[in-house]
């Protein structure tokens, strides 16, 4: 078997393991599953009434935005992950086994992919209860989950970098969330990036959050119109300016996430 052979195979292991781990802690998946239903409920009945969005009901609107902030937040998971298993010594238990080194990352942001999975599906169950629906055909409306996880699991990445660059879980539990409250609000996440001031409606209109939510909206049918779509080349291309933040992301934090672990592993 070739060395990436090997590497899948233990990476799947360690999947599987970190699994396991969830199922033992089912409140972990509970817990992170209650916060974008919350969102979802407080926004669509609490908020929703005062924002008008044109050219879409402003619950379908929501439902991208709640998706791409919940796998955005489901992904600080491996931070936190990651620096617990530093501080416990699991990481130099796996050092002593045969297995290959980049085994644990690709276990840990897989497993945690998987656990995005779950949420996403009841979040969807509750998207449908609330009103939202999908308008165009099954290939573009699959092609948007995809893209949601790949989405994900490239923030998995960061967070992985976070995770081995801090010293302790409850460092990683404030570092692997803090940064996503801006990223995600200073977005089109919740309102159109047209009610902003001019240099704010810039920095949200690139704002990668805002791409991927924008690329949801056109894949599944739920898009404002007119200004409230954006401006410039990230509202005329989300799709397109989405794959390249996903690349992007992964062609930084992997290969940084894979020199930090190298370096906590040796301490």
């Amino acid at each position: 078997m070739s060395a990436l052979g090997y590497a899948a195979v233990d990476g799947w292991v360690v999947t599987k393991r970190n699994l396991t781990k969830i199922k033992r802690l089912p409140d972990l998946l509970i817990f992170s599953t209650i916060q974008p239903i919350m969102f979802v409920l407080l926004f669509a009945y609490v908020f929703g009434g005062a924002i008008k969005i044109e050219g879409v009901n402003y619950r379908e609107y929501l439902m991208a935005g709640i998706f791409t902030q919940t796998v955005a937040f489901g992904a600080a998971i491996t931070s936190i992950g990651l620096a617990d298993d530093l501080q416990k010594g699991v990481i130099d238990r796996f050092r002593s086994l045969p297995m290959s080194r980049s085994a644990v990352l690709v276990g840990r942001t897989t497993s945690d992919l998987l656990n995005n999975g779950l949420v996403v599906i009841v979040m969807s169950i509750c998207g449908l209860l609330v009103g939202w629906r999908i308008h165009t055909d099954v290939a573009r409306g699959i092609a948007g989950f995809a893209l949601l996880f790949a989405f994900g699991y490239a923030m998995s990445w960061i967070s992985a970098t976070i995770g081995l660059s801090v010293k302790s879980v409850e460092v990683a539990q404030s570092a692997g969330f803090i940064w996503l409250f801006p990223l995600t609000f200073l977005s089109n996440a919740f309102i159109s990036t047209d009610q902003l001031t001019p240099w704010l409606q810039k920095v949200a209109d690139w704002n990668p959050i805002s791409s991927i939510v924008l690329a949801l909206r056109d894949l599944w049918g739920n898009s404002a119109q007119g200004a409230m779509r954006g401006h410039g080349f990230p509202a005329e291309h989300p799709i397109e300016l989405s794959v390249l933040w996903i690349l992007a992301i992964l062609a930084v934090f992997l290969p940084l996430s894979i020199a930090k672990y190298r370096r906590a592993a040796s301490r």
